[in-house]
């Protein structure tokens, strides 16, 4: 599988391992707030990889909209479980995210530990720094002809 320069290839590895050393894992991608892919394993296309983080930003957002309604708090993890495969979603580092997609034989608990496992071992590479404000129409306090 081909990986783009987009990917912060130094993560990748990681994602691979996780696939690798958890049975009935499919595939793994970090992602940004913001539904970016920050990196993804090698067993999924980047096209796909982007599709399931926008997924996975959407589900992030309904669970945080629960924790609003209910004060309920900060999202610490999302879970989908469907007919043939199962989604889990945790919190990876300031502004990321891990998802994981494995089939439904995965034994979930060996998965969410493993995922909590690696975020808790590198969890300061796995975030993403907060973006400045943009201002795309150049109102802000620059300099002005």
């Amino acid at each position: 599988m081909t990986r783009t320069t987009a990917t912060h290839q130094d993560l990748d590895w990681l994602l691979d391992g996780l696939v690798d050393s958890v049975a009935e894992t499919l595939n793994a991608v970090l992602l940004s707030d913001d539904g970016l892919v920050v990196s993804h394993s090698r067993t999924v296309e980047r096209s796909d990889a982007e599709r399931l983080a926008a997924i996975c930003t959407g589900q992030q957002s309904l669970a945080r909209g629960v924790g609003q309604l209910f004060n309920g708090g900060g999202v610490h993890q999302v879970i989908v479980e469907l007919s043939e495969l199962w989604l889990f979603i945790i919190s990876a580092g300031q502004g990321t995210h891990l998802a994981v997609v494995a089939s439904q034989e995965v034994d979930a608990e060996i998965m969410s530990l493993a995922m909590h496992n690696l975020v808790q071992q590198v969890g300061q590479k796995l975030s993403t720094p907060v973006r400045g404000d943009f201002d795309a129409f150049g109102g802000g306090d620059g300099p002005r002809a």
